[in-house]
């Protein structure tokens, strides 16, 4: 019964860090995901003068994921000529602060709104934005997410101590 109990707990101390270090990872994978949507946009739009649907639906299936449904969500406002709603934009998404979703929001709100100079000046301005946010989920990944892994084995060692 000892060895059980030790066992189990054990797992739950190891479930809680990796579920943090794994919150700390999509953020930063996100963010990621998001300058390199921004880099897209200017290449695409500079230069093929590719529509913003055909651009977002031709990204990778890796960089699809790492945006959570933020593009499927985009996408199918658009496809339904319908305005875009933060709610709808941010469906599954829930590890960003409000600072980070109204930026977001305004970013996809402005894409296509304007002629081509100017669009290209804001997604600039978003992604000097999004770097900043990059480099913030950098470190608290560096800090908090690596961390959690290593607490949780402290943990889970000091639970097989207390019970030995």
């Amino acid at each position: 019964m000892k060895i059980i109990l030790m066992v189990l707990l054990s797992a739950i101390c190891l479930f809680f860090g990796a579920r943090f270090y794994f919150k700390y990872k999509r953020r930063k994978n996100f963010f990621e995901a998001l300058v390199y949507l921004c880099q897209k946009f200017d290449v695409e739009i500079n230069f093929s003068r590719e529509r913003v649907q055909n651009i977002i639906s031709a990204l990778d299936e890796k960089i699809k994921q790492s945006l959570c449904g933020l593009d499927k969500n985009f996408l199918t406002c658009i496809e339904n000529k319908q305005n875009i709603d933060k709610s709808k934009l941010f469906e599954k998404i829930s590890f960003l602060s409000a600072d980070e979703q109204n930026s977001i929001f305004l970013f996809f709100k402005s894409l296509g709104r304007s002629d081509m100079e100017n669009q290209l000046k804001e997604i600039k301005n978003f992604s000097t934005k999004f770097n900043d946010f990059l480099s913030a989920s950098n470190l608290d990944f560096k800090k908090y997410g690596k961390l959690s892994i290593k607490l949780a084995v402290v943990a889970c060692l000091m639970v097989v101590v207390i019970f030995i």
